[in-house]
């Protein structure tokens, strides 16, 4: 302002500049008067009335969470003090307007403006010897007559945690999980699981970091009602001659899940119900044996079961199982063997379900349908082929079987089944009673032999781009309803062998073809 005023004056003769310069310094005066506060009267309005910070595990921080205060009338007000009830002993943290801290004075607030105040928190449950605990406090504005409150309140949920321990060199521990083409291992972050922590129960929830290995000769059991969560790039690999055992069973309330086994990322927040890729995979390694899964939710990983190896028994049972939105690919299975009966391979970034590389498969009863909303998606629901390119070139193995009975192959793109074979292994697949979403409008595919749809030793009763009905197939419920054309359109002799659908509902009356016999929509 000084140099503004001093530029005005010289370009001004002197004795015409006296009385408009001392109008201006009048004016500048009364701009630069302090701001004068009208005290708070409780009179403040918030954005809530109660800030839940959701769901935390003990020791673990919690996201921010935001409150906006408001000054409705035409005054600046201040607001003589905000502090935390519990005062400095809160497990609560704030910033306010930028400043952290417990307490604060003299806050104003403009006329119609407002203020944004942040909360966190981070609580350990173990001095209460619950598994659960409801962490609450109180926002504090003003006192006395004026005093307003905001109510704090957060659920502490108790855990198991299992992570690599932190080496002499400051390193954390790792663990070989597959050679490089020069037969160099290659190492992730990760543990061993002792004996004592080879059971996992429903008693606690679980939390992991790293991978957590299955070593040899040691088998994992997972019992039903246990939760195990991931954090951002763990996993449970299981070795050679090692087994998992995940021992969910049915659910008396399909919401609550009570019985299932549930694998998911570590972070409890609603709005992270349906973020993929928030953790790495479930990694059954060449040579682990045995492997069954019953009653299995996975959700929100990067790739949910990577399953490689061929067995003379399979490698994997998958039964009754859902698996979705993951990152890239919910079911891979890579030269192994693999049966699965009223399973749920859902909406994914890339593939719902791959197997690749060739190997032995059975699924009866599933549903393999992808609604990815998320972004482009260049993978099809279903894929099949005998070979693999790596570094080191191509790689080819027998697809000795791949067998899909009363299944649902679907998508929101036009071809959602894609088969390669590279002429020279075996290329063995057969569908029967089967719903396929392939639509080839420009036919492309029709010179191609894999694709003779009226090859019965390929395709038996096929049914092409009919409606299946899904309750909500972008948000991974494929229930299917009333109207569905696979109602009743399954056949009884692969029925008989699957009797009951993966919610406990006879199927033997009138089969539906997928893992869903049809409902009323809700």
């Amino acid at each position: 302002m000084a140099n503004f005023l001093k530029s005005i004056c010289d370009t001004m003769p002197r004795y015409t500049y006296v009385l408009p310069l001392a109008v201006l310094l009048v004016l500048w005066a009364s701009c630069r008067k302090d701001l004068e506060y009208a005290p708070s009267a409780g009179n403040l309005e918030f954005s809530k009335d109660t800030v839940f910070l959701d769901t935390i595990f003990t020791n673990i921080a919690s996201s921010t969470y935001t409150l906006k205060v408001y000054n409705r009338t035409r005054d600046d007000i201040e607001i003589p003090s905000i502090r935390l009830a519990k005062g400095q002993s809160s497990d609560y943290r704030l910033n306010v307007d930028g400043v952290a801290g417990k307490e604060f004075r003299n806050i104003p607030i403009f006329a119609e403006d407002s203020l944004f105040i942040l909360i966190e928190t981070t609580h350990d449950i173990s001095a209460s010897g619950l598994n659960s605990f409801l962490y609450t406090d109180a926002l504090q504005f003003d006192s006395g007559d004026y005093l307003q409150q905001v109510q704090l309140v957060t659920l502490v949920r108790d855990a198991i945690f299992l992570f690599p321990r932190t080496l002499a060199d400051g390193k954390k521990e790792t663990v070989p999980i597959d050679l490089d083409n020069e037969g160099n291992e290659i190492r992730v972050e990760g543990f061993y699981l002792e004996d004592d922590q080879l059971t996992f129960t429903n008693e606690k929830p679980y939390v992991i970091y790293g991978y957590a290995a299955v070593p040899e000769d040691k088998v994992l059991s997972v019992e039903a009602g246990s939760r195990v969560h991931f954090h951002k790039d763990s996993g449970i690999f299981v070795s050679k001659n090692a087994s998992i055992k995940i021992n969910g069973t049915l659910s008396s309330d399909e919401d609550l899940m009570e019985n299932e086994v549930v694998f998911e990322g570590d972070r409890l927040e609603p709005e992270f119900d349906d973020i993929t890729g928030q953790w790495g995979a479930i990694w059954l390694s060449q040579g682990s044996i045995d492997n069954t899964i019953e009653h299995l939710t996975l959700k929100n990983a990067t790739i949910g079961l990577y399953v490689e190896g061929l067995n003379e028994s399979p490698t994997l049972t998958l039964n009754n199982s859902r698996l979705y939105n993951c990152a890239l690919i919910n079911l891979w299975g890579k030269t192994t063997s693999i049966i699965g009966e009223n399973c749920v391979l859902g909406n994914s970034g890339h593939i719902s379900l791959y197997l690749n590389n060739g190997g032995d498969y059975s699924f009866t009863h599933s549903t393999i349908a992808n609604y990815w909303q998320n972004g482009f998606r260049s993978g099809a629901a279903l894929e099949l082929d005998n070979y693999a390119i790596g570094q080191s070139g191509e790689v080819a193995a027998d697809l000795e079987q791949a067998r899909f009975l009363n299944c649902i192959i679907d998508g929101n793109t036009n071809l959602e089944l894609a088969l390669r074979s590279n002429g020279t292994n075996t290329f063995a697949y057969y569908f029967s009673h089967c719903m396929i979403k392939f639509r080839d409008p420009n036919g492309n595919f029709t010179e191609n032999p894999l694709y003779d749809f009226q090859d019965s030793s390929h395709f038996e009763q096929p049914f092409f781009n009919e409606d299946a009905d899904f309750w909500d197939a972008k948000m991974n419920d494929f229930r299917i309803g009333e109207a569905s054309f696979g109602k009743a359109n399954a056949s009884m002799d692969y029925s008989i062998l699957v009797p009951f659908d993966i919610l406990g509902i006879d199927r033997t009356p009138s089969p539906d073809i997928g893992a869903y016999q049809n409902a009323p929509k809700e």
